[in-house]
């Protein structure tokens, strides 16, 4: 082997380092990819979730009326004036009070509920929720004075208040959350 000053060993047959190579055979070219990938996988699952969201918000739009903001329901027939009483009394002018949700809702376990949910149910303050339902995604909210926490010593009987909710209010995809007097949930359950 000859070896030139600054490069090294040299192999016979062999330009020495840092000399161009010559080019030499080129290897196979690379397999075409077949099907979708990765990228259009993508592609189509977004596509997908778009149309989704488009096809809820015209449910939406044709379920709700959008002056009032309330659900649409078959047509009533417009309520019609009393005919007036020939014996000369004036027509009551109070109409009678409406009960709120937790009222309505306390008389019904106080009619078809256990002793233990009668017991529960006396710590229920207010009710949301109750009076709206699309069966898409129901939400009711239950306030209590009860101490609030996951882990309070009030969490089973506010199980027992969801339970009597379930059987108060039926819906597809229902879900009762139970709060305590501080805001913090206690339980919730489906109905």
């Amino acid at each position: 082997m000859t070896q030139q000053p600054g490069w090294g060993p040299q192999q016979p047959g062999q330009p020495p380092y840092g000399y161009p190579q010559q080019p030499g055979p080129y290897g196979p070219p690379p397999p075409q990819r077949r099907g979708i990938g990765v990228g259009g996988g993508i592609a189509i699952g977004c596509g997908v979730l778009l149309l989704l969201g488009v096809l809820l918000m015209v449910i939406g739009l044709l379920a709700y009326d959008g002056d009032s903001g309330e659900a649409k329901g078959p047509r009533q027939p417009a309520p019609t004036a009393p005919a007036e009483q020939p014996t000369g009394k004036a027509p009551a002018t109070e109409a009678p009070k409406e009960q709120s949700q937790a009222d309505e809702f306390k008389a019904f376990v106080a009619k078809n509920g256990t002793e233990a949910e009668k017991a529960a149910i006396k710590h229920v303050t207010k009710v949301q929720g109750a009076d709206v339902q699309n069966d898409l995604l129901d939400t009711a909210d239950v306030y209590t004075d009860f101490e609030g926490g996951i882990m309070s010593k009030d969490a089973a009987q506010a199980k027992l208040i969801a339970s009597a909710f379930a059987d108060w209010k039926t819906s597809k995809n229902g879900l009762v959350t139970v709060y305590g007097a501080d805001g913090r949930l206690i339980s919730n359950g489906n109905y």
